[in-house]
């Protein structure tokens, strides 16, 4: 019978692939951050990463919350990554790896205790290859996976059970591609993820009104995905119909979001889940789209701009701007309005 997991220890062999052990100067030197030892104790080796009610003295844990500092207190860990403001908080016996940037340090240790399975390199032997296909260095191709005629697929990249990869689609090296995603008209740069579900590369939604219906317009244009690009759970991303759509280096797409045809994203932006982007908007660099946002069409997004959650965003935002609601309005004027309806209401129910 399945326990109820609350106490579960986190990177389950079953599940996860395991590194180490490391010394706390690996540690330090794979973080960038600054080492502080115990006071008491010395020459650990740590084995893995563990919340801090959890972790034992062989685990490194974390903290960037004042909220869990109580948990410091009390924390067996043998170190803990934090911040620079927490740094003498940590208990007697506990050895401290401090950063500015402690949730980023976190990240980097706790890759190097679990980092991505490599390729294996095996092609299983019910997958489909057709002719023309390119395969380079040890690429793995999962079960039932089809590889169409004259795709190229990059060194060390991973090809999931059941995927489809079209005709002539490039998929760049080091790619993880997993389970039941489906790739055409396509060209995938490195380091590309695309999670379980994903659509990449379909008939954008354009057609033309005539006296007998709709007409489909043709969508000739392909997706670019490019260097170091995420695409999560059942998201769908539409090819160009005259021109690409593209996502820029770096970004990070949640599950459950639609990218219209023509889109472009620049570089490292983040886009929530439920959230939806008709076609030929334009975002620029590091710009951000919270959960259920939509997007109208043939408007530009700003650099650094940010699209708070279930925002209805009608046209162009400048770079740099926080807007939220629908329409779409700056941060300021919208809880503006809000304090200013809720006065309103207030009013109405003391006269009534």
């Amino acid at each position: 019978m399945a326990s109820s997991g609350q106490d579960t220890r986190p990177g389950d062999p079953r599940f996860f692939q395991r590194s180490g052990p490391f010394t706390l100067e690996q540690l330090a030197a794979v973080s960038g951050a600054e080492l502080k030892p115990a006071e008491q104790g010395g020459g650990t080796v740590f084995r893995g990463v563990a919340p801090l009610h959890v972790a034992g003295p062989d685990e490194v844990s974390f903290l960037d919350n004042r909220r869990y500092l109580p948990l410091l207190a009390e924390t067996r860990a043998g170190a803990v990554i934090l911040g620079p403001a927490f740094a003498d908080k940590r208990p007697e016996g506990t050895a401290a790896l401090v950063s500015k940037s402690a949730y980023l340090a976190w990240a980097q240790v706790a890759s190097a205790f679990h980092p991505a399975p490599p390729s294996t390199g095996e092609c299983h032997p019910t997958a489909v290859i057709e002719d023309g296909a390119v395969l380079g260095e040890n690429v793995q191709i999962g079960p039932f996976a089809v590889i169409g005629a004259g795709a190229r697929i990059g060194a060390g990249t991973i090809i999931g059970a059941h995927v489809s990869v079209g005709q002539s689609v490039e998929i760049g090296e080091r790619c993880r591609i997993h389970d039941h995603v489906s790739v055409s008209h396509a060209r995938l740069g490195q380091r590309v993820t695309l999670f379980p579900g994903a659509r990449i590369g379909q008939d954008g939604f354009g057609f033309a009104v005539g006296p007998a219906g709709f007409e489909t317009v043709p969508q000739l244009g392909l997706v670019v995905l490019e260097d170091g690009v995420e695409i999560g759970a059942n998201s769908t991303i539409d090819r160009g119909s005259m021109k690409d759509t593209v996502i820029g280096a770096g970004s990070r797409i949640d599950n459950l979001v639609q990218i219209g045809h023509n889109t472009r994203l620049g570089r490292c932006c983040i886009v929530v889940a439920q959230a939806g982007i008709s076609g030929s908007t334009e975002l620029g660099d590091f710009v951000t789209v919270a959960a259920q946002a939509g997007l109208i069409g043939h408007i530009k997004i700003g650099d650094k701009a940010r699209i708070g959650a279930q925002c209805g965003v009608m046209s162009d935002v400048d770079a740099g701007a926080d807007v939220i609601g629908s329409p779409a309005m700056p941060f300021r004027e919208f809880f503006r309005n809000v304090a200013t309806l809720r006065k309103l209401s207030a009013r109405k129910t003391e006269g009534s």
